[in-house]
């Protein structure tokens, strides 16, 4: 390697952006730095590759993966011009990482394009949570009572988790949660109590979980959680963390404090299951807890 190579090396190693050469075979032929930081693949496990090995996995706003039928590739090296879209792509430990990423075809000596060049950042500090409630509005996948996901956007998160689970063994679980004697608050205080019990409880869940979990109203007073890169031990210490958090929140109506709690059933999704199985599996489980005494979490792998 020449001097000049060594310091253009440099220079892209250097850049804050990932940079990423894909050939016409779609095998990974550079990777810099930047990109190792922004997915968790180092170049070592990349290059070479061709890109849909788990590698560099795109998704739309709804999660579909574009690698197959809509690959954003192909645009450009077909027609030789360059794109700019914001799409996800998957980081090494199963994630979703909301990215700008620019893709340009690239030509040898002779005009013939021998591949295309992308270049992507990292947009979720300052864009993840406009994106999401961008593309839940535009969905109208939003409760909009609580402002959480609706039972649309859970059943489409769940659908687009078990394909990975299939696909990549990507692990993640159901927690299935339902406030304890909802009924009994609405008959005695009324339904705008009621749906500021709803909003607290919504508001207790979402500032818990983890940036890459998803909260959701499945509907009346059940809420169910995604959770992503779990194992049976730590969906029960994340489950537990919620059900106490709700436990200590409540709602001041006439200078009087209403507390609630919320029974929890919480499983892992098999490679198998369909969204209808592994959401029963976790109302079933939530329903032990109901009848153990309420206010408690029942795991089952």
């Amino acid at each position: 390697m020449d001097a000049i190579s060594i310091n253009y090396k440099e220079l892209m190693d250097n850049l804050f952006d990932g940079v990423c050469f894909v050939d016409n075979n779609k095998a990974i032929r550079y990777w810099n730095k930047a990109a190792e930081n922004i997915t968790g693949f180092t170049a070592d496990e990349v290059l070479g590759k061709v890109c849909q090995e788990s590698i560099l996995t795109f998704r739309d706003d709804e999660g579909r993966n574009l690698c197959d039928a809509l690959c954003p590739l192909e645009k450009p090296a077909a027609d030789s011009s360059a794109r700019e879209t914001e799409l996800y792509l998957h980081h090494k430990d199963g994630r979703r990482i909301p990215v700008a990423i620019r893709i340009t075809p690239i030509r040898d000596s002779e005009g013939s394009i021998t591949g295309v060049l992308e270049l992507f950042s990292d947009i979720s500090s300052k864009s993840a949570t406009l994106l999401k409630i961008k593309e839940l509005e535009k969905l109208s996948m939003t409760d909009t009572l609580t402002m959480l996901a609706n039972r649309r956007c859970i059943q489409i998160e769940l659908e687009s988790r078990l394909q990975e689970l299939a696909r990549f063994n990507w692990p993640f679980a159901v927690l299935y949660m339902d406030i304890d004697h909802f009924k009994n608050i609405n008959d005695t205080y009324g339904h705008d109590t009621g749906d500021a019990v709803l909003k607290t409880v919504a508001d207790a869940l979402v500032a818990s979980v983890r940036p890459f979990d998803l909260m959701g109203r499945w509907g009346g007073e059940e809420f169910i959680g995604i959770m992503r890169n779990v194992d049976e031990k730590g969906l029960y210490h994340i489950g537990d963390r919620l059900r106490q958090l709700v436990a200590a929140s409540y709602v001041a109506i006439d200078q009087k404090k209403i507390s609630v709690t919320v029974s929890a059933g919480g499983t892992m999704a098999k490679t198998d299951d369909t969204v209808e199985e592994v959401v029963k599996r976790a109302d079933e489980l939530m329903f032990k807890s109901k009848a153990t005494g309420r206010n408690c979490l029942t795991i089952s792998d």
